[in-house]
């Protein structure tokens, strides 16, 4: 199945942004990678306010290039151990 996944990161010490995409269709651990997607609640619990020197994450799934992106902010306090390997994976592709 095809998962079109986007993060943006901003924030932190440095308050650089970082980016990234991936297509989940050609990925070896594609299974997990959707799981992990798929399964965020997209009314996902927040703290508030982004923490200083914290990363604030923006996260957009989709079905396919066309779809519109399901769309998600998170911040980095509030990440659980999958959330925070998925926008670690998708931002280092």
């Amino acid at each position: 199945m095809l998962v079109i996944l986007k993060v943006v990161r901003s924030g932190g010490f440095a308050g650089l942004t970082a980016s990234g995409e991936l297509d989940t269709s050609a990925e070896p651990d594609s299974e997990r990678l959707e799981q992990v997607a798929r399964g965020l609640d997209r009314a996902w619990p927040s703290s508030g306010r982004p923490q200083p020197d914290r990363y604030v994450y923006r996260l957009q799934v989709s079905d396919t290039a066309d779809a519109e992106p399901a769309e998600l902010t998170l911040a980095e306090q509030d990440l659980d151990v999958d959330t925070a390997w998925l926008l670690d994976r998708v931002l280092q592709s």
